[in-house]
Formats: C-alpha cells, sequence, structure tokens
C-alpha cells in the first residue's frame, strides 16, 4: 500500500502542466504528513491502549482505522484518474533491452544514431506510442535498436522479434533506469543509520527516566513520537513558505530539484549522527530530531525523483523503489552490528562496542561516529553520482 498510494495519487496530476507540477509537489509533502500523524496517533494513543488496556484493543483500533480508510478511498472511486494498464510488462521490456544488447555485443555500433531502429511517428501503429530521443549515455545499450537483418527475419509479418531488436524509445528507458540505480543505492547509508537510531533510541529510552509527573511516564516505545511530531510542524512551514519562496528564485515547481532535496537529506543525516555521537550520553532525543527533518528531505525527494524520471510504464512501480531502499538498508544495519561487535570484540569486556545487554557500558558514541562518517563518505559520492545525472524530458 505504501508503494501504491503515492503513485496512485501522483497519477492524479499532470506533470506537463505547471500548476499540477506544482500541485504534485505538495501532494508528495502530504503524504508524509500523513505519514507523520499516523506515526503520532499510532506512538500515542495506541500504544497507550496497549499498555494499559490490552494488545487485543490496540489492534482492534488499528482495524478499525483501515476499515475506516477503505470506505474514505472507496468514495472517491468515481473521482479518480484511471491510468490505463499496458498490455506487455514494463519490466520485462527493460529486459528485453539488456538480452537484445547482450547478443550483439560484438557488433560496431552505426555512427548515426537515426540508423537504430524505431517506429515511424506518422504510422498508424504509432499513434498510442511513446517516443524519447536518442542519448549518448549508456552507448553500450544501443546494440539492442541495431537493425542487423530485415524485420521480417527478426519477426515475419507480426513485427520484429523483442528479444532481438528493440525501439531507441525502449533502449532510453532502460538507460533511464539505469542511471537511477547509483542515486538507489546512496540511500542505502541513510535508512541504515534511521535503523540504528530507532533501534538504540527505545533501548536508551527503558534507561532514561521517561517520567513527565509523579503519576504520569512516557513508554519508552512512545520516544519516536518526538521528531514525528516535529516534522508534522515543519511540513507545513517548508511546503507553504519555503517552497513558494524558493521557487521564485530557481523556477523549479518544487523550490529545489529532486536531487538537491535528496543531498540535503544525505548530509543531514550525517551531521544527526555526529550530533548523536557527541552527545549520546546527555540527550538521546536530540539527533532524533535532527534525523527526522533529514528522512522528511530525502523520503519526499526520492518519491518525486523516482516518480518524475521513471518510464511513463515504470512509474507505479518507481515509488515501489524507496521502500526496496529502506528495506535493505535495515537488513544491513543488523550486518554492520554483526560486523562492528566483531572487529572491536577484543577492545570490550562485553565482547564489542554494541554486545551486552547494558548499554550503559557500551561504546553507542563510538558507533555513531563510525555511522555519521560512512554517511559523509556516502554523501561525497553521491555528489559525483547526482552531477553526473541528466533529468529526462517531460515534453
Amino acid at each position: 500500500m505504501k508503494a501504491s498510494l503515492p503513485a496512485h495519487g501522483a497519477d492524479q496530476f499532470d506533470e506537463r502542466d505547471p500548476r499540477e507540477a506544482r500541485q504534485m509537489s505538495s501532494f508528495f509533502n502530504c503524504i508524509l504528513l500523513s505519514v507523520c500523524t499516523g506515526a503520532v496517533v499510532s506512538l500515542s494513543l495506541v500504544v497507550w491502549i496497549q499498555v494499559n488496556k490490552g494488545w487485543d484493543w490496540g489492534f482492534g483500533l488499528s482495524t478499525f482505522a483501515m476499515i475506516l480508510a477503505i470506505i474514505i478511498f472507496a468514495v472517491g472511486l468515481p473521482l479518480y484518474r484511471i491510468q490505463t494498464v499496458q498490455k506487455s510488462s514494463a519490466i520485462i521490456k527493460i529486459i528485453q533491452v539488456y538480452v537484445a544488447a547482450i547478443s550483439k555485443r560484438d557488433l560496431q555500433l552505426p555512427k548515426d544514431p537515426k540508423e537504430l531502429y524505431e517506429l515511424d511517428k506518422d504510422g498508424e501503429a504509432a499513434l498510442e506510442a511513446e517516443f524519447l530521443p536518442h542519448t549518448e549515455s549508456f552507448r553500450f545499450l544501443d546494440k539492442a535498436a541495431m537493425q542487423t537483418a530485415s524485420l521480417e527475419q527478426y519477426g515475419g509479418a507480426k513485427g520484429p522479434n523483442r528479444w532481438a531488436l528493440c525501439r531507441v524509445t525502449q533502449v532510453e528507458n532502460a538507460k533511464i533506469i539505469l542511471g537511477m540505480v547509483p542515486i538507489f543505492c546512496c540511500t542505502i547509508i541513510m535508512t541504515l543509520c534511521l535503523a540504528q537510531l530507532q533501534t538504540f533510541s527505545i533501548q536508551q529510552g527503558q534507561t532514561m527516566d521517561t517520567s513527565i509527573t509523579s503519576s504520569f511516564h512516557i513508554p519508552p516505545a512512545s520516544l519516536p513520537i518526538i521528531p514525528f511530531a516535529f516534522l508534522i510542524i515543519i511540513i507545513p512551514v517548508y511546503d507553504q513558505g519555503f517552497v513558494p519562496f524558493a521557487r521564485k528564485l530557481t523556477g523549479h515547481p518544487a523550490g529545489i530539484t529532486h536531487l538537491q532535496r535528496i543531498g540535503v537529506g544525505l548530509v543531514l543525516s550525517s551531521i544527526s549522527m555526529a550530533v548523536a555521537a557527541a552527545v549520546e550520553c546527555v540527550l538521546a532525543v536530540l539527533p532524533v530530531l535532527h534525523f527526522g527533518i533529514a528522512d522528511s528531505f530525502t523520503y519526499v525527494g526520492l518519491l518525486e525523483f523516482f516518480y518524475s524520471e521513471a518510464p511513463k510504464d515504470l512509474k507505479s512501480v518507481s515509488t515501489c523503489v524507496f521502500w526496496s531502499s529502506a528495506a535493505l538498508g535495515y537488513f544491513c544495519s543488523t550486518i554492520m552490528v554483526k560486523i562492528v561487535n566483531g572487529v572491536t570484540n577484543g577492545i570490550t569486556r562485553s565482547g564489542g562496542w554494541l554486545a551486552g545487554n547494558n548499554i550503559n557500558r557500551n561504546h553507542l558514541n563510538l558507533f555513531y561516529l563510525l555511522l555519521s562518517m560512512l554517511s559523509l563518505i556516502n554523501f561525497f559520492v553521491y555528489l559525483i553520482v547526482a552531477r553526473g545525472y541528466k533529468y529526462r524530458s517531460h515534453q
């Protein structure tokens, strides 16, 4: 649902229309705002009910919320713009490009790109087809569009065999996806840091005095509510204050480009981990605030970037990429802890920086410092990757 909902919502806007492009940018900010609002309710009301009334009441309330969401979604069905489902799989089309290019890897590319295969734009079969101009990036994929024999030899009367000959547009779509892969990889480190911060902030909360009054205390599981509550305030200010101001300076519908927003999030994640290392023994919540801001920049930036840059047939799949990055980051966080404990096994009595049940005897500050350095290196790699990326045309 988290992957399909942003794509469905963005499909309601025409990104070629400047006015609707601005509205689509605000929609992605609203997506994050709704996620934060739901998190605040979950970490406060639902946690309180589970602690005081029982887990059955907590799950029951969550079930009721989902039923209500389904009803609200169904009410809007007559108003939605529903995109036409393609007959062939867009992912299969990307695979076809690589298969065709590999099969012709020993051939020499023509000097004139016009010799590559493409549909006749004026033909009857091309009325519903998408056309992208040829680019010079990833030239090795152009071999998929090389015509080494007649079309009849490839597929007979039904047209060319798509596993042997691909359109230039099809090749360009594959190039776009390949160009987005380095951006995707640069976001994994940030999710790794987020996983560690979320895990250890709750573990830290179990050692803290969370009492506000003599009769009321905050459960450790509710501590992440602080950055979410902060984001509920920050997101409207960013969307209604910063974006219109930046839009006047840059002319970009979102104020700043998607890659710039992702970059801001990545550098803030490095700073947040450095702050976490510096104040780990004093105030465990402060770095979570910094990382919440970083996450908001990267979260929305990634959703907008993948949706806007992905080929037409892959827009709904593109929003899944963010969650794939998050999944890899959380998985790598487990590996990271194992590696750190293994390397530092002989340094501490507990068996590593993060081993043992007493977090006060561990070296969490050094671990956060290590993550800050990794994030900073990752940011510089991202700068190189982002500078070399060329946005696709939306004409």
